[in-house]
């Protein structure tokens, strides 16, 4: 069964930095894609960044494009993405998951949300004005 735990949310100021981790277990992680999601109250779970296998390929949705870094250590099982220059537009609830696998040339970042599988149970990130 897999498992995908989140950490490293909470409150920040606008301008600041969080660093969220995602600790996969049960999950043949080293092979499959990696992405970030994010969710405010009664709107569609959106998509932030990914990451191929390898960490070679990434992909980011427009708004966090150039302050947002998604990253992997397959050592540890584990996907981070770290969030710079924070604005109170990103107060969301962050959420891990594990995507498709992919190995060897073939380096894959999906952005639907139908192509992740596997789901963390979301971390929040508050940033205040």
């Amino acid at each position: 069964q897999v498992l995908l735990v989140e950490s490293g949310g909470g409150l920040v100021q606008a301008g600041g930095s969080l660093r969220l981790s995602c600790a996969a277990s049960g999950h043949t992680f080293q092979d499959s894609s990696m992405g970030w999601f994010r969710q405010a109250p009664g709107k569609e779970r959106e998509f932030v960044a990914s990451i191929s296998w390898s960490g070679g390929r990434t992909l980011y949705a427009d708004s966090v494009e150039g302050r947002f870094t998604i990253s992997r250590d397959n050592a540890k099982n584990t996907v981070y993405l770290q969030m710079n220059s924070l604005d109170p537009e990103d107060t969301d609830v962050y959420y891990c998951a594990g995507g498709p696998p992919n190995s060897g040339t073939y380096e894959y970042t999906p952005r639907a949300i139908n192509a992740f599988s596997a789901w963390g149970q979301g971390t929040q990130v508050t940033v205040s004005s």
